[in-house]
């Protein structure tokens, strides 16, 4: 007896021979269906098919009608009313002609592909960038201020630049300058047509080494003076000149990146633990204003410290921002502190109005009996402003 395996395996042999027979296989290959030649050629006492093929498929269709009737999808009464069956896919075999080429039809030419200039740019390890303003402003000064001053209404004009350079992977080295110089007149200064209010020269550079994501290894260097004389009303005397003081400061340490809120706060804080500060005094007779102690072949003051600085600016909105400045220094015999900040007020592409706030302690100054060692600046001003 043939099983169900076998009569596959004959259906797909006889198929791929061209077998005349192979058209009777279509029972197997049919949707399944439930022909009645079949139940009755199982059931009879004595069969009436010689093909021992055809036995074999009846057989197997007769398992599944008793096993697995689920699986019968139509009756052959069902299949007849579809439409006649035809006679000739079990009489004739059906066979597919092919023919066979020795050679495919070539591809079409696909278009040449258009050349295609490839261009390197070299890294921009360096940025620049830089501001300035000139504007009018209200300035309060104490009775004490070591660099002279009169609270009063005058103009100040200020331009910051800066060249920095990062290879995008371990060196980093920061360089800004700062100048700001402004300029007051007063009715009740009979002396001074017009004198200095606000005078400042200031270079500040940085050499790091990253040493983990924002943590730098620093070397920083800060030289700072001023470009004229400063006076008070009514007196001809002189308060400070160009390089009287001048400080150089050398700070080794480390520095962090700050990234902020977003990176709305945005800056650097530098620590050194050590650092050495160097303040050159040109004229003999300030320099005990500015701590230093002079002979006639002695006019600086060299401390060996630590120091802390710290830059940030948080731009709080699109209209407000605030730029902060922080600097102390100690000796352990002598101690520095000067925290600057500027709140601007954006009022358009061109016009902004600017609060400065500066407190600062000097112990090395010439006691106050008012404030001490503490001394503190303020103006408000308003004016034009260009970041480039």
């Amino acid at each position: 007896m043939l099983t169900l395996a076998a009569v596959l395996t004959l259906s797909v042999v006889a198929a791929q021979e061209n077998d005349p027979l192979d058209g009777q296989y279509y029972k197997l290959f049919a949707p399944l269906t439930f022909y009645h030649s079949v139940a009755g050629e199982q059931l009879s006492i004595a069969s009436n098919n010689p093909d021992e093929v055809s036995r074999a498929i009846d057989q197997a269709l007769m398992h599944v009608y008793l096993n697995r009737p689920d699986l019968v999808e139509v009756t052959e009464q069902e299949q007849e009313q579809s439409g006649e069956l035809r006679q000739d896919i079990i009489d004739q075999p059906v066979v597919q002609a092919a023919t066979m080429v020795e050679q495919s039809a070539p591809l079409p030419d696909a278009p040449e592909a258009d050349p295609v200039e490839v261009v390197v740019e070299k890294p921009k390890f360096w940025t620049r960038k830089g501001d300035g303003f000139l504007q009018f402003m209200q300035n309060y000064v104490s009775s004490n201020w070591y660099k002279g001053g009169e609270s009063n209404y005058s103009a100040v004009g200020s331009l910051t630049l800066e060249a920095n350079y990062d290879n995008k992977s371990k060196w980093k080295w920061d360089n800004k300058l700062e100048m700001k110089l402004g300029f007051q007149t007063s009715r009740t200064d009979t002396v001074h047509k017009f004198k200095a209010n606000e005078d400042l020269f200031r270079y500040t550079g940085k050499v790091g080494l990253q040493a983990a994501n924002k943590w730098y290894y620093t070397l920083q260097v800060l030289a700072y003076t001023q470009f004229a004389r400063g006076f008070k009303s009514n007196n001809r005397k002189t308060f400070s000149d160009f390089m009287s003081p001048f400080n150089f400061n050398v700070g080794l340490g480390m520095e962090y990146k700050v990234e902020w809120f977003d990176k709305k706060l945005t800056g650097t804080i530098n620590l050194s633990p050590l650092a050495i500060n160097y303040r050159y005094v040109d004229r003999t007779a300030l320099a005990k204003s500015f701590g230093v102690k002079t002979d006639k072949h002695t006019h600086s003051l060299t401390d060996f410290g630590s120091q802390v600085t710290a830059s940030l600016q948080w731009k709080i909105n699109d209209v407000v921002t605030w730029k902060t400045r922080f600097y102390a220094f100690t000796s352990y015999h002598r101690a520095q502190v000067e925290w600057e900040n500027t709140f601007s007020l954006k009022v358009s592409k061109y016009i902004t109005a600017n609060l400065f706030l500066y407190p600062r302690f000097d112990d090395s100054n010439i006691w106050d009996d008012d404030l001490g060692y503490w001394q503190f600046k303020e103006y408000s001003s308003l004016g034009f402003s260009y970041n480039f």
